[in-house]
């Protein structure tokens, strides 16, 4: 007896069409899964079993074989539950039924028969959408609908259903959905009243007008926010380095369409997605500890999962106490800064994970905090703060846009409650920016992802402007990367001026904010 069903995996942030073939025959009792499976799909063949016999149906006493085919792909996850589960009953003549073929299954077992969620949902919906015609050519000529409906389990159905192209169905039990196919796919679904309403912003914890002063950090901070530039800022315990780098979380635009689904499907596949069926509309604001390892911050071990800095896609990677991370650590997000992306390669084999992300780093300028500090006497040797600052490489800091000190501020400043600005009107500016180099480079595309082509050609200064660009660059000894980071930034402040070209004053304003790299 023999049957055929189809079920899917996620392996990184692709899905993979499973054909989960099932053979009864007679001999020895026994249940075997071949087909690279994995460990957690290996242990499908207890939890199958239960549910089989606790949802009324009986297992057959007899020689079960499950190939999971293509052969040479690595199965993942306990997604694949729910079709071995069918194919059995389907071999056995207890849950038969010429639509079978029609649907693509994804649901975990328990015990007693019960669909519990498995991540990755999202992503198997978005390969059906788009590769509904090719996936159903590789059918092997089999029967099919029009469309394939992916069935999966309840608590997945919303997060399904974000793809709007697709037929997705849903049911309770092992039992019910073998019942709902045999009655011409009598599903009783309905998700719509369990979609709760998400706020267009994440909550703002800190506000920009409840920053006192530092107007040279809050503008250097608004520049990267409508470019998207990666920024370290510099000064001395209790500054206000960290309050700026969570408020800078609060003047960031909106995650546009398809940002919103790369972000949501990614917090999908890593089961951290928590929005009961709702796409992600923030921007990703995640803050390590300086103890993360290289695998925490990348990504990788055995199951190749994403790290620190694919989980800030499209948001903000802060790093507060930058010389206390691992040198190892940083020198490992020197390639994935430059290429926004990440593809990481082991024995298990070998995936890419995106990595558009803004960089906010924190640092103190030597071991004490207090080395520059007028009204404090730093304690450090000359060889400790050599030592410190060495932990940031050269070429790691050459791919910051830009460096900001933060002094310490005195007491009228800290009292003072001029010139501050909420929130909301400073997203507003970086939101117009941001409109201005959608239409210039494209879709979701800000200045500091412009290649070097798109640099020469938008970041073309004035006469005065490639004066002071070639003083500055001979004076300072300016890399060829520095250069074209200069002229990005400069971008960006003639964009927040409402500006077509890059006058000297924007180019000076751009390099005025470049200074760090002569000191570290």
């Amino acid at each position: 007896m023999f049957a055929a069903v189809y079920g899917m995996t996620v392996i990184g942030l692709q899905a993979h069409l499973i054909r989960v073939e099932v053979d009864v025959s007679n001999g020895l009792p026994s249940f075997d899964i071949v087909g690279l499976p994995t460990t957690a799909v290996r242990e499908a063949r207890d939890r199958v079993r239960s549910a089989i016999r606790n949802s009324g149906y009986q297992f057959p006493l007899q020689r079960v074989t499950v190939n999971l085919a293509p052969a040479d792909l690595r199965k993942e996850g306990s997604g694949l539950d729910l079709p071995i589960a069918l194919g059995i009953l389907t071999a056995t003549g207890q849950g038969t039924s010429p639509s079978l073929v029609q649907h693509v299954f994804s649901g975990e077992l328990s015990l007693e028969g019960n669909l519990r969620p498995v991540p990755g949902v999202l992503t198997m919906a978005i390969t059906l959408e788009r590769e509904n015609k090719n996936l159903k050519a590789r059918l092997a000529g089999e029967p099919v609908g029009e469309t394939l409906w992916l069935i999966v389990p309840p608590d997945n159905l919303a997060e399904a259903r974000l793809v709007t192209g697709l037929e997705t169905h849903s049911s309770p039990t092992l039992d019910q959905v073998v019942k709902a196919i045999a009655n011409k796919n009598d599903f009783n679904d309905d998700v719509k009243s369990q979609i709760p309403p998400q706020e267009p912003y994440c909550e703002i914890k800190v506000d920009w007008r409840d920053i006192h002063g530092q107007q040279h950090a809050k503008r250097a901070l608004e520049i990267a926010a409508a470019g998207g530039h990666n920024l370290i800022l510099m000064g001395p315990p209790g500054s206000g380095k960290t309050l700026l780098a969570k408020a800078y979380a609060g003047i960031l635009p909106l995650l546009s369409d398809q940002e919103s689904i790369e972000v949501t499907q990614l917090y999908s596949v890593s089961g951290l997605l928590k929005t009961n069926g709702s796409l992600i509309q923030y921007r990703p604001f995640r803050n390590p500890h300086h103890t993360v390892t290289k695998v925490g911050m990348i990504g990788g071990g055995r199951d190749l999962r994403p790290g620190e800095l694919s989980f800030a896609n499209h948001g903000v990677l802060f790093l507060d106490e930058l010389p206390e991370f691992a040198r190892e650590v940083l020198e490992c997000l020197r390639q994935p800064l430059e290429d926004r992306e990440l593809t990481i390669t082991r024995q298990a084999g070998s995936i890419t994970y995106p990595a558009h992300v803004s960089v906010i780093a924190s640092m103190n300028p030597c071991p004490c905090g207090y080395f520059g500090d007028q009204g404090r006497v730093c304690s450090c040797t000359p060889l400790q703060i050599q030592n410190y600052r060495g932990k940031i490489s050269g070429p790691l800091l050459d791919r910051f846009d830009l460096h900001v000190e933060v002094p310490r501020l005195n007491y009228s400043e800290l009292k003072s409650s001029s010139g501050r600005e909420s929130s909301n009107a400073v997203r507003e500016r970086v939101m117009a920016a941001r409109r201005t180099q959608w239409s210039r480079l494209g879709p979701a595309k800000t200045n500091a992802e412009m290649t070097a082509k798109e640099t020469k050609v938008y970041g073309e200064l004035t006469s005065s402007g490639e004066v002071l660009m070639q003083r500055i660059f001979d004076s300072q000894h300016l890399s060829a990367r520095a250069h074209d980071r200069i002229l990005r930034v400069a971008r960006t402040i003639a964009d927040l001026a409402d500006c077509s070209d890059i006058s000297a004053e924007h180019l000076a304003e751009a390099i005025q904010l470049r200074t760090l790299d002569k000191r570290l």
